[in-house]
């Protein structure tokens, strides 16, 4: 499925719900997370819709590698210039809420309000 009428993210890279845009291209979408945990917070998300990453597979391998190589030039340029780290929440337990893929890409000056 390559979209999902239902999903929150599949809404936004619609335009059918604003976000504040980070970065975008063909195949995927990065913004400001609405609740972000340190000065630096957006996600990446691709614009197919994959529940998570639990269902990727090889056909989805550039996918990920564009998702990923993404994440260190646009922590730069949102100002996390000392380091990030990455989070990919996957099914109930590994905390993951919203079930489109999506990458946290969290940094900048700490302390960060959660870790």
């Amino acid at each position: 499925m390559s979209h999902d009428p239902n999903c929150i993210f599949c809404k936004i890279v619609a335009g059918q719900i604003p976000s504040k845009k980070v970065y975008e291209d063909e195949e995927v979408l990065a913004f400001h997370d609405i609740r972000p945990h340190a000065p630096v917070h957006f996600l990446i998300i691709p614009k197919l819709h994959v529940p998570s990453l639990w269902e990727v597979g090889p056909e989805h391998q550039a996918l990920l590698g564009r998702m990923l190589t993404l994440a260190p030039r646009l922590a730069l340029e949102q100002g996390a210039g000392n380091g990030f780290k990455t989070l990919i929440n996957t099914g109930a337990d590994g905390g993951q809420e919203v079930y489109h893929l999506h990458v946290h890409v969290i940094g900048g000056p700490r302390p960060w309000r959660v870790g």
